[in-house]
């Protein structure tokens, strides 16, 4: 499983992360679609393994090109 998320792309995807999981724990209880929050793992995940399913299928790579 070759890496295809690159540094930049990471980065974010962490930020995008964490934002929606603290979304999710530390919104009212109240709102009903709360659970919303908790996709965040998603790209927390991705950005932590450096692989990215979907771009795979769309043959995108944001890593530099190794020599």
């Amino acid at each position: 499983m070759p890496s295809n998320v690159g540094g930049f792309d990471r980065i974010a995807r962490i930020v995008v992360g964490l934002a929606l999981i603290a979304f999710a724990i530390f919104a009212p209880a109240t709102l009903s679609w709360k659970w919303i929050g908790w996709i965040g793992v998603v790209p927390l995940l991705t950005a932590l393994v450096g692989f990215c399913p979907a771009y795979t299928l769309l043959g995108l790579n944001t890593c530099p090109m190794k020599k």
